[in-house]
């Protein structure tokens, strides 16, 4: 196995360090490292190109990680590719898992991100009839020909990309295997803190992916209105408990209806533009301008 794994980092050079030193002890020196960068204010770029074991640095201009995943997937050259974001740290036999599952015949590999909290996704839901496999975006292995196949992640999403991408990898019958050892660790957040969520943009991507996967049935309207309903009870509770303002919670459910309906909208647009098995009209064929500049040692 000849293993490229593309590291995407945003602002967040110290913790950055530490996944990039974790990435050392743990894999193979022949393993490719290739780092994308941006659009970082922070001296990303200067401590990258001092450290000897990344390969490539590619720097990048727009704050989309599937932009991201998309050129470090241009860059690397290994027959197995894995996506690391910039804040985790992979576990003890993370590579030795990762190896396993592949030499089993996995299409995909990936594994729990443990959060501060101690969360972790759950790995498979079934959607209108499909099992789909839970893809961590920040911590999984593709077979390179399975991100040909896909034409990478879409580019449309500025989030969720990696939830996307599983529903596409179940629709062309692809193999995913979920490895509990190939775990990474996030020490983000642990001083209790947590960004206010984003109703609009989670809920656009939603309402897109499904669309765009499954087109305009109505297993796919309930299942968004289910998920709008369930979420804006759990805001009524903030409000009587006191943690919401009756007006802060009636802007997001306005959020929420508006960019259900755009999402949707632009979800069946691209389920036209590309009636390909494949689904995505905004992959890594549509373009070749992602790199603004790349430091290569290869």
């Amino acid at each position: 196995m000849e293993l490229s794994v593309v590291v995407s980092t945003l602002n967040d050079r110290e913790q950055l360090l530490s996944a990039l030193d974790a990435l050392h002890r743990q894999t193979p020196s022949e393993t490719e490292i290739i780092v994308v960068n941006g659009p970082s204010s922070d001296g990303t770029t200067g401590v990258v190109r001092d450290r000897p074991d990344v390969d490539v640095l590619v720097e990048i201009s727009e704050r989309n990680p599937n932009v991201s995943r998309n050129a470090g997937f241009e860059a690397a050259s290994g027959d197995v590719v894995a996506f690391l974001g910039g804040e985790f740290v992979v576990e003890p036999g993370w590579y030795d898992a990762l190896a396993d599952a592949i030499e089993t015949d996995a299409d995909v590999v990936t594994g729990p991100i443990t959060a501060a909290d101690g969360s972790v996704e759950d790995p498979v839901r079934t959607v209108a009839g499909r099992r789909v496999a839970h893809v961590e975006g920040d911590n999984a292995a593709f077979d390179r020909t399975v991100l040909e196949a896909l034409d990478g992640f879409d580019e449309y999403l500025a989030a969720d990309g990696a939830r996307d991408c599983a529903h596409r990898v179940a629709g062309l019958g692809f193999d995913v295997a979920w490895t509990p050892g190939m775990a990474a660790r996030s020490d983000v957040g642990a001083d209790g803190g947590r960004a206010d969520p984003d109703w609009g943009g989670t809920y656009r991507a939603l309402a897109y992916r499904l669309a765009k996967n499954y087109g305009p049935r109505p297993r796919v309207l309930v299942r968004t209105i289910g998920s709008a309903v369930r979420d804006g009870a759990a805001g009524a509770r903030g409000i009587l408990e006191g943690d919401e303002k009756p007006t802060e919670w009636l802007g997001d459910g306005i959020d929420v209806a508006k960019s259900s309906l755009c999402g949707f909208r632009d979800g069946l647009r691209a389920r036209y533009a590309d009636r390909s098995t494949r689904r995505n009209p905004n992959g890594l064929s549509t373009r070749h301008d992602r790199a603004v500049r790349i430091y290569d040692r290869r």
